[in-house]
C-alpha cells in the first residue's frame, strides 16, 4: 500500500497495560516513540492497525496487529519490531529504515546480554521469549499457509496443513481438476513463504516439509485452466517452487536432491518458454556446481544463465549471473578470468535496480556482492582480500537475511584462520555460533567445522585463549550440547 502523509502529532494513543515483570520494575521506562506516532498521522490506533494488517496481506505476511500493539510501540514498550512487522513497516513507508521509525537496533534490544526494557524476560539460552515465539510462528505459518488464496486452494493448502506440522503422517490430497487464479496465487505464496523462512532460519528445518507443496504444484500443471495467463503463472510458480526447494536441499547438503530439483525447474522453463525462470534455474545450477567441486560446469551453467538473462532488462540479474561465472573461474584457479568477471559484475551492479529485476533477487544487494567476491578470493587463496570483502558483507547485510549474516560471518572466520589471524578467527567463529541459535544451515556448520579443524591443527600458547574457547564451544555445539 502507499505510505500516508506524515502529519503533526495528535493526541496520545491509549496507554498499554503495565507490566508487572521484575525486569520492567527494575529498568527505566523507554522514551515514547514519537517518530512512529508521526507516521500514524491523523488515524486512530485501530484504523492504523487495520492498515498494517492490509499491508501485511499485500506482501504475504501474517501479523495480529491491533490498537493495543500500536499503543505499545508508541509508548516505547516495543523498542524493536519482530522481522514480520519490520517487513510490513518497510512496505508501508518505502525508504524509511527502522531507525527512521524510532526503533532501536535489533542487536541492541535482542542481542546476547542486552538489558531488557520491555517487560519480556530472557530465556535460559539467552534468547528472548519474543524471539522464540516469532520462530515458532514463522515455522507454523509455512505449514498452515494463512492467506485467503491458500485457504481457497484446498489441495495446496492441505499440503501445507496442520497435520504435517503436528507430525501426523497423512497423504496430501491430489490437486483439483481445474485450476484458476486462487491456485496460481497459492503456489506463488508458497514460494514466498519458503524464501522468507530460509532467509531467517536456514534450510535444514524446512526442506522435508516443502516436498508436499512442490508435488501438488506440479500436479496443478495437469489441471484444466481456462486462461493462458493462469497457465503461465502456474508454470512459473511451479518452477520457482522447484528452485526454492532445490535451494533448501543445496543449503542442507543434499546436493543430489538439489540437482534434481534445479533440473526439474529448467525443464519447466523450457516447456513454458520462460527466459526468466531458465536464467534462475541455470543460476542455481552454477552455484551448486561450484559448491560440489565442478567448477567448469559452474562456468558453463553461468554462461547459459546469462544467455537467457539477456532477454530481460535487468542489470542486477546479469551482475549476479556474472558473479556465478566468476565463482567457477576461481574454482578453476583462473585468476585473470575471475578478476575480469568480478569487474564486469560490479559495472553491471552499479547500473542500479530496475523494475524488471526478478522478485527472487531481493537478497542481492551490496552485501551479497561483497560476499560472493569474498568467496572468489578465498577460492584463489588470497585470504587477505577474501577477509576484507567478507567483513564488508557482514557489516552491510540487512538484518532480515539472518542466514546470510551467519554465512558470511562463517566465511570471514575461515578466511581469517587461513590468513594467519587465529584469535580474530576464533572470535568471529564464536559470533557465527551465536547466529546458529536461530539459523539451521548445514552449509554454515560445515564452514565452521573447517575453521575449527584449521585452528585445532596448529599449536597455540597460553595467550591463545580465544582459540581454545572457540574450539571448546564448537565441540559442545557439534555434540548437540
Amino acid at each position: 500500500m502507499a505510505s500516508s502523509q506524515v502529519s503533526p502529532s495528535s493526541p496520545t494513543s491509549p496507554s498499554p497495560p503495565s507490566s508487572s515483570s521484575p525486569s520492567s520494575a527494575s529498568s527505566p521506562p523507554s522514551p515514547p516513540n514519537t517518530a512512529f506516532r508521526k507516521l500514524r498521522g491523523a488515524r486512530s490506533p485501530g484504523e492504523f492497525a487495520a492498515a498494517v494488517r492490509r499491508a501485511a496481506r499485500e506482501i504475504g505476511e501474517q501479523v495480529s496487529c491491533d490498537a493495543r500493539y500500536i499503543g505499545r510501540v508508541e509508548s516505547g514498550q516495543i523498542r524493536c519490531p519482530n522481522y514480520a512487522y519490520e517487513r510490513v513497516f518497510r512496505h508501508m513507508f518505502p525508504g524509511c529504515e527502522p531507525a527512521d521509525m524510532g526503533f532501536a537496533p535489533r542487536d541492541v534490544v535482542r542481542g546476547r546480554g542486552a538489558r531488557r526494557t520491555t517487560g519480556e524476560p530472557p530465556t535460559e539460552s539467552g534468547r528472548s521469549l519474543d524471539s522464540l515465539k516469532e520462530s515458532d510462528v514463522l515455522r507454523r505459518a509455512f505449514m498452515t499457509g494463512g492467506t485467503a488464496a491458500i485457504a481457497t486452494a484446498a489441495s495446496l493448502g492441505a499440503s501445507l496443513g496442520l497435520a504435517a506440522s503436528a507430525g501426523v503422517a497423512t497423504a496430501a490430497p491430489r490437486a483439483p481438476r481445474r485450476a484458476g487464479e486462487a491456485e496460481a496465487s497459492a503456489v506463488e505464496q508458497a514460494v514466498r513463504r519458503i524464501r522468507l523462512l530460509d532467509d531467517r532460519h536456514g534450510a535444514d528445518g524446512i526442506y522435508r516439509r516443502a516436498a508436499g507443496p512442490l508435488r501438488v504444484a506440479y500436479e496443478l500443471l495437469d489441471a484444466d485452466t481456462r486462461r493462458q495467463s493462469v497457465a503461465d503463472r502456474l508454470h512459473a510458480g511451479a518452477g520457482e517452487l522447484a528452485i526454492s526447494v532445490g535451494w533448501l536441499a543445496h543449503d542442507s547438503g543434499r546436493f543430489a536432491d538439489a540437482r534434481s530439483h534445479y533440473a526439474e525447474a529448467l525443464a519447466t522453463a523450457r516447456v513454458a518458454g520462460d527466459a526468466a525462470l531458465e536464467a534462475h534455474a541455470f543460476c542455481n545450477t552454477a552455484f551448486l556446481a561450484r559448491d560440489a567441486g565442478r567448477p567448469r560446469e559452474a562456468v558453463r551453467a553461468a554462461q547459459a544463465a546469462q544467455r537467457a538473462g539477456r532477454q530481460l532488462p535487468s542489470s542486477r540479474l546479469m551482475a549476479l549471473l556474472t558473479l556465478r561465472e566468476a565463482g567457477g573461474w576461481a574454482g578453476l584457479g583462473d585468476r585473470a578470468a575471475c578478476e575480469a568477471a568480478l569487474l564486469h559484475a560490479r559495472t553491471l551492479f552499479e547500473r542500479g535496480a530496475a523494475d524488471a529485476d526478478p522478485e527472487w533477487m531481493t537478497f542481492f544487494g551490496e552485501a551479497e556482492l561483497e560476499g560472493l567476491e569474498a568467496q572468489c578470493w578465498s577460492a584463489l587463496g588470497d585470504w587477505t582480500r577474501a577477509a576484507e570483502h567478507a567483513r564488508r558483507a557482514v557489516d552491510l547485510q540487512n538484518a532480515h537475511f539472518a542466514r546470510n549474516i551467519a554465512l558470511f560471518t562463517a566465511q570471514l572466520a575461515g578466511d581469517l584462520a587461513r590468513g594467519g589471524a587465529p584469535d580474530e578467527a576464533a572470535a568471529t567463529g564464536e559470533r557465527a555460533l551465536d547466529l546458529l541459535a536461530e539459523v539451521q544451515s548445514t552449509r554454515v556448520r560445515t564452514m565452521l567445522d573447517a575453521t575449527a579443524r584449521l585452528l585445532r591443527g596448529r599449536r597455540w600458547g597460553r595467550g591463545d585463549r580465544a582459540v581454545a574457547a572457540f574450539l571448546d564451544r564448537h565441540a559442545l555445539t557439534a555434540q548437540g550440547v
